[in-house]
C-alpha cells in the first residue's frame, strides 16, 4: 500500500462510527417524526399526496443540515448524539409551531393540500438551516 494512502484509511473506523451513528438518528427521526404527526405520511406517500412527501421531505431535510454540521463539528460521537438529539426536537417544534399557525395542519395535508404543506417544508429547512449554524463553536 502506498504511504500516501494510510494515513487517509487510517480515519475510516471514525467515519464508519460517525456514519453509523447519522444513518442511526435519521432512523430515530424517522420514527420519532411519524409517530408525533397525526396524519400518516407514509400511507399519504404510497398514495401518491405529494402535500405529505413535500412536508416530510422538508422535516427529514432540516433535521440531517443541522445532524451534518454536528458531525463536522463535534468533538466526540457523544458529542454528536448530543447536538442530533437536540435537532431532532427542533424539528418536532417546528411541526408544533406550524400547527400554531394552521391548526388544521394535519387534515389539510391529508387533503393534499400542497401550500400548507411547502409552508412546513419551507419552516422546517429554514429552522434547520438556522440550527445547523448555530452548532459552530
Amino acid at each position: 500500500m502506498p504511504a500516501a494512502i494510510a494515513p487517509s484509511l487510517a480515519t475510516v473506523p471514525d467515519f464508519l462510527a460517525y456514519f453509523a451513528l447519522a444513518i442511526g438518528f435519521a432512523v430515530v427521526f424517522i420514527v420519532v417524526y411519524l409517530w408525533a404527526t397525526p396524519h400518516r405520511e407514509l400511507a399519504l406517500i404510497r398514495d401518491n399526496k405529494p402535500a405529505a412527501a413535500i412536508s416530510f421531505g422538508g422535516a427529514f431535510l432540516g433535521f440531517v443540515l443541522p445532524l451534518a454540521s454536528a458531525i463536522a463539528q463535534s468533538v466526540s460521537l457523544l458529542d454528536c448524539a448530543t447536538w442530533a438529539a437536540i435537532a431532532l426536537v427542533v424539528q418536532l417544534l417546528v411541526f408544533f409551531a406550524a400547527r400554531l399557525l394552521l391548526p388544521d395542519l394535519p387534515q389539510r395535508i391529508a387533503r393534499d393540500e400542497r401550500a400548507a404543506a411547502t409552508l412546513v417544508a419551507a419552516l422546517s429547512t429554514g429552522v434547520g438551516i438556522l440550527d445547523a449554524a448555530c452548532m459552530t463553536w
